[in-house]
């Protein structure tokens, strides 16, 4: 074992003098937040991220469809926290935790690190699911990271730029269709967004085909988009959806993904009047998964280390304060908790997996190691619910805003909900400049509906042994839904 020290103890004002050690895992909304609120406690705080950046996930679908460019919506971690590095309070780790070691109070890194601390605070964050069908992944990406957008950008700019090189239109319609799978606030999102860029942005752009006859299917298991959401917004969204030009199949269940298409499962009414369950074949070469979410692979380590209880999603279940049963100094916030908000301690309700809940989870989490330090009870939970948002497309958006101190709930949608969905991602954008020239660039793409960010490096720099595929007409005989089906 290397133990890790991340500067040395005879440096005064650097971890390592004698004051607590709060090691944070994961720089999301959740880590971000708890390191924020430590700060000018008497304790040392030591953040690790597997990247270099704290990443605004609401508006990482518009890096994936050209709307943003990538450093608008991240910053680096050591930017933001600069000023508690620079009081000798705070160091940030680039690298993967690995386990936790409660017997010796260690995080395990790779490497074989091992970090010592007092206090810890798990914010690792979600990961994709699909439903046990991993093989899944490599056909249809998820949004998580700046990785899956760039992944996206290039699939779907380089599906319309197969298609201008096909002449024959029946292999020319794959490439044109794009199916998201999900209709949750990205899956919606998603699906907005890729039929403006095909009726808008790039409606003039190519000579052999009309980018507006692409076709955008949004699929969903459930009976209605934007599930949360109240029934009169789900349906506005979907009315909003079908004038944006996607089509929308509620009650759609995949049963398969590969490289030739989608298979679904529908129940649609027959003759006699009955309905059936019928199975059907989307071929499309662009599938882009926004269907579920699974808590970090860190969860199942805590609860080998810690005996904690994961719920059906791998998150872990945490006690009122946001700890782990039996180890007060280890916390758990963001979507790898399955936390509870305790405005009635006699009935607590589910917090759910947004940004507002990591951010208010990760400040209580710092409020109670300081209550702890200072010898007093820590506090439960508390989640404040301000709403929910979804942006379909350019002036189009449902939104259900919580009014402070009443009971009342605020509901709308259309232009007015867009303009709302606006003015709150830029307000919670990172640094004023992210919040210039994010609004610079909506405001052109606004008034032009021109997406500058449309660039993507070649495929075989990012996947050298890849490529796209051309498949010829013996290859594409054998297609799932017509025979044997074949791997990109």
């Amino acid at each position: 074992m290397k133990p890790v020290s991340p500067s040395s103890a005879s440096q005064p004002g650097r971890p390592g003098h004698g004051r607590p050690r709060v090691v944070i895992i994961g720089c999301g909304f959740g880590g971000l937040e708890a390191a924020k609120a430590l700060d000018g406690a008497a304790v040392d705080i030591v953040v690790v991220d597997r990247t270099n950046h704290h990443l605004f996930q609401p508006l990482l679908y518009q890096v994936a469809t050209a709307g943003l460019s990538a450093p608008a919506i991240a910053a680096p971690i050591r930017h933001v926290l600069r000023k508690q590095i620079a009081d000798g309070q705070l160091t940030v780790l680039m690298g993967e935790v690995t386990g936790v070691d409660t017997a010796s109070s260690c995080v395990q890194m790779d490497g074989g690190e091992h970090l010592h601390y007092d206090h810890l605070i798990v914010a690792a964050g979600a990961t994709h699911s699909y439903f046990g069908r991993d093989d899944w992944a490599r056909f249809a990406p998820g949004l998580k990271t700046l990785g899956d957008a760039f992944t996206i950008r290039r699939r779907v700019l380089s599906a319309f730029e197969q298609a201008e090189r096909e002449s024959d239109p029946a292999r020319r319609g794959p490439w044109l269709t794009f199916a998201v799978v999900g209709a949750g606030p990205t899956g919606v999102e998603m699906a907005g967004t890729l039929a403006e860029i095909a009726q808008q942005t790039l409606s003039a752009e190519f000579c052999r085909i009309d980018s507006r006859e692409a076709r955008v299917i949004l699929l969903e298991g459930g009976p209605r988009v934007l599930g949360t959401f109240t029934e009169p917004l789900s349906q506005r969204a979907k009315e909003q959806l079908e004038g944006l030009g996607a089509e929308v199949l509620p009650g759609a269940k995949v049963t398969d993904i590969n490289a030739f298409g989608i298979q679904y499962d529908l129940n649609e009414r027959q003759p006699d009047g009955s309905t059936r369950s019928v199975s059907h074949f989307l071929p499309t070469r662009t599938v882009i998964w926004a269907a579920g979410v699974a808590a970090s692979p860190l969860g199942k380590a805590l609860a080998k280390t810690t005996g904690c209880e994961l719920d059906r999603a791998g998150r872990v279940i945490v006690q009122p304060d946001l700890t782990i049963p039996g180890h007060p100094n280890i916390y758990v916030v963001g979507d790898l908790a399955s936390a509870k908000s305790y405005h009635d301690p006699q009935n607590p309700t589910p917090v759910p997996g947004v940004s507002p809940g990591a951010k208010q989870m990760g400040r209580k989490a710092a409020f109670n190691i300081i209550r702890r330090m200072k010898g007093l009870e820590p506090q439960s939970f508390r989640y404040f619910d301000y709403g929910s948002l979804a942006t379909i497309g350019k002036r189009a958006a449902v939104a259900m805003i919580d009014l402070p101190f009443t009971k009342r709930q605020l509901r709308f949608s259309g232009f007015a909900a867009w303009l709302f969905w606006l003015f709150v991602h830029v307000y919670f954008l990172i640094g004023f400049r992210n919040r210039l020239v994010v609004m610079m660039d909506w405001a052109w793409a606004y008034f032009t509906s021109q997406r500058h960010a449309r660039v993507f490096p070649d495929p075989h720099a990012l996947e050298p042994h890849k490529r796209l595929v051309r498949v010829d007409d013996d290859t594409a005989a054998k297609a799932p839904g017509t025979g044997t089906g074949a791997a990109r």
